[in-house]
């Protein structure tokens, strides 16, 4: 089992390196891009024994203790089989 973790910045808060590769794709050319934010995305895998629920509980666990940062970051978990 594996569970993906994407950590993004929350909205209120200011993305400088998201900015500066909007910057940089615009000058290449992709005029349609109007924002990019960056983020970070984590695979775990997971013991298979444990069942998805715990699995769900233990990455949710890891992406808050750990993976992230709650007070400028949120972050979503999916389990994938």
């Amino acid at each position: 089992m594996k569970a993906k973790v994407y950590v993004t910045l929350k909205p209120s808060v200011l993305d400088p390196q998201g900015k500066a590769i909007k910057h940089s794709v615009q000058l290449l050319g992709f005029d349609s891009v109007s924002d990019i934010r960056q983020g970070k995305y984590f695979e775990i895998a997971m013991n298979g024994s444990v069942t998805e629920e715990t699995a769900r509980d233990e990455a949710t666990r890891l992406a808050h203790d750990v993976l992230s940062n709650p007070i400028i970051e949120d972050f979503r978990v999916e389990i994938e089989e």
